[in-house]
């Protein structure tokens, strides 16, 4: 692999990195064109609907783009959706190479996009820095591959593995700098999703009120649809956002939700409750790529044990309540160790005085 290969893909993806939580459902892309070890274009989807990475650059490029190469996170589509195809605005600006981060996943690309260029006499390589390029279009590989919503779950608790007090008490375990990181996590996010239980509770708002950007839709799992109409997620602005999940399909019952503007999501009902792969399936083909599940105890064990959870996020406060509060997951009769659910730390970092700690699933969740 070129040393300057990896140089214009790292930028590339510093590129790409500025769309994530602003494309979907298309993937976030960096553009680097570079002639004679100069770079003379970037770019990045900015927006979906909007003109691509590669269009972005070409743009700043102009005339120099003939003879150039091109960096690109993800290889360019070869299909019209609401844009031209890439590979062919490339092959018009007379490139001579195309680097790709990775193939895309997409059925309706996956390799056209670089045979295109091939067969118009372009030199293309592709795996450049694959493993990162794959890491920031997760939820975008996911959905596409399997029409399912790529899962964090995240939780603030205390050293001794408490989320609330024996009262239910919960704020605040994590500190201020901890609340703005979730914040920012929900704006990268398609949709937040909580248990009935935590709108009676907590009254929520889901927003992104202590950072910049839009504010992703609200999902509240409620099979008896026992959310009263007062809350904050069905109050003004907010209740045009929030998806209400139930297995009740009267519709004389979802009217009053209606009314305020919310959405309601009927289910399978799996053991009387919600079935959250049902809910995932339909959440999918609507579209949503991500979803932040900020639900209590129950919520999460059942989607960790329907193997629906792709990344937990623990904010881990210097906060000890003792052994009667409430735990992040419900797990159904685990007795021994070796039924206990085994994680892979993938990120250890500090926010404020908390540990932020990343993990993901290391097999199958369900209980044997």
């Amino acid at each position: 692999m070129h040393t300057p290969d990896l140089k214009y893909m790292k930028r590339a993806l510093t590129l790409a990195r500025k769309g994530i939580g602003r494309t979907s459902p298309n993937p976030a892309v960096g553009c680097v064109i570079v002639k004679q070890g100069t770079v003379i274009g970037e770019g990045w989807h900015k927006k979906a609907g909007g003109p691509h990475a590669e269009i972005h650059a070409l743009q700043m490029a102009g005339d120099r783009a003939t003879g150039a190469e091109v960096y690109v996170t993800l290889e360019p589509c070869c299909h019209t959706g609401k844009t031209p195809p890439c590979s062919e605005a490339l092959i018009k600006a007379g490139v001579k190479r195309v680097v790709a981060g990775m193939r895309d996943p997409n059925p309706c690309v996956s390799g056209g996009g670089l045979a295109a260029l091939e067969q118009a006499g372009i030199e293309t390589a592709c795996g450049v820095l694959e493993e990162e390029c794959r890491a920031i279009n997760l939820p975008f590989i996911k959905h596409v591959t399997t029409g399912m919503p790529f899962v964090t779950y995240k939780c603030a608790m205390t050293l001794d593995g408490n989320i609330a007090t024996i009262t239910g008490e919960s704020r605040w375990i994590s500190c201020e700098e901890s609340r703005k990181y979730v914040h920012r996590m929900r704006s990268r996010m398609d949709a937040v999703m909580v248990g009935v239980d935590t709108v009676l509770a907590d009254n929520p708002q889901l927003t992104v009120r202590h950072v910049r950007g839009r504010n992703p839709l609200r999902v509240i799992v409620d099979t008896r649809l026992r959310t009263p109409e007062s809350v904050t997620l069905l109050s003004g602005q907010l209740s045009s956002g929030t998806i209400i999940a139930t297995c009740e399909s009267n519709p004389r019952v979802h009217l009053r939700y209606l009314k305020q503007g919310a959405t309601i999501v009927v289910c399978e009902a799996d053991e009387g409750r919600v079935s959250i792969k049902d809910l995932m399936q339909k959440l999918g083909a609507m579209g949503v790529q991500s979803i932040l599940l900020e639900g209590g105890s129950r919520l999460a064990g059942n989607m960790l044990e329907h193997d629906l959870i792709d990344e937990l996020v623990f904010f881990v406060a210097p906060k000890l309540i003792g052994g009667n509060g409430f735990t992040p997951f419900t797990l159904s009769g685990r007795t021994g160790m070796e039924q206990a659910v085994r994680l892979v730390f993938t990120d250890v970092r500090r926010s404020g005085v908390d540990l932020v700690i990343h993990a993901r699933p290391e097999g199958p969740c369900s209980p044997a």
